[in-house]
């Protein structure tokens, strides 16, 4: 765990601020490109990541006006979300914004790859989500305003062969999502789920996915992606679907039979070693 060297926390406001966001998985991809859109508006934020990185977008972030912190520190773990969570606490500010986009992944068969990998992606994905959620909405919902963005994706609709633990992970988050929406509706707190499909973001790079269609096939880029979430973070929607694909997508699944969407995603994610076979 290491927090961020810059005291901007004591720094006086290059402009009026419109409110403090907290975005976590910020360092690259969708989750960057979200911190920037809370820059850009005038939010000042709190970021996090698991790699060192995450200054550097802090410092990026720092040109627009706004004031950042960041901490490099491992949500998978209990120790982490507390060090984090208190983080944010020092800084004795409302949270006006949560963008809970912390996440990993981890492809191949089960069965072949390694156990502590597999529970890396739970633990990230579903116990450091929640964990953080969890004492933030806490806070939201005493003072009767807040909004959090969840980050899934079109995955949560179908089983993934070959991305098992994965898609699974994001399935628990969409429903996780929509429930917490229903419980926090009465207290002005809006929950967004955000389900995103194939982006450039090289999460299929680091999951060991390059020799897989879905790792060599053409992404949506993460600034149109975090551009659609923003946009229905701050309306209050239930869910947002990046692009029309997408929305086709989730609508099959809605359908379809399971067999028949099982299978269309292991087409997309099946490694080389695996092709010819049912």
């Amino acid at each position: 765990m290491v927090r961020d060297g810059n005291p901007s926390s004591s720094l006086q406001h290059h402009r009026p601020s419109q409110g403090f966001a907290v975005v976590t998985g910020a360092s690259s991809g969708i989750g960057r490109e979200l911190a920037k859109r809370a820059a850009a508006a005038g939010f000042d934020l709190v970021l996090a990541a698991d790699e060192p990185r995450i200054h550097d977008v802090a410092v990026e972030l720092r040109q627009t006006g706004s004031i950042v912190d960041a901490m490099c520190v491992d949500l998978s773990t209990t120790h982490g979300v507390d060090d984090f969570v208190h983080f944010v606490k020092d800084l004795d500010r409302p949270v006006d914004l949560l963008i809970a986009n912390a996440g990993i992944d981890h492809g191949g068969a089960l069965v072949e790859t390694d156990l502590s990998q597999t529970l890396a992606v739970i633990d990230t994905n579903i116990r450091g989500s929640v964990s953080v959620i969890h004492q933030i909405a806490q806070r939201m919902g005493a003072r009767g305003a807040g909004k959090i963005l969840v980050t899934a994706s079109i995955v949560s609709v179908l089983p993934g062969p070959f991305h098992a633990t994965y898609c699974a992970s994001k399935a628990f988050l969409y429903s996780f999502s929509q429930a917490l929406r229903y419980e926090m509706k009465e207290t002005g707190v809006s929950v967004t789920c955000l389900m995103p499909g194939v982006t450039e973001t090289g999460v299929y790079e680091r999951a060991g996915m390059q020799d897989t269609w879905v790792g060599r096939s053409r992404k949506a880029d993460p600034a149109y992606v975090a551009r659609v979430a923003f946009d229905a973070l701050l309306s209050g929607k239930a869910v947002a679907v990046p692009g029309i694909l997408n929305k086709i997508i989730t609508g099959l699944a809605v359908v379809a039979p399971v067999a028949l969407l099982t299978a269309i995603h292991a087409a997309a994610t099946r490694p080389r070693k695996f092709r010819g076979t049912g």
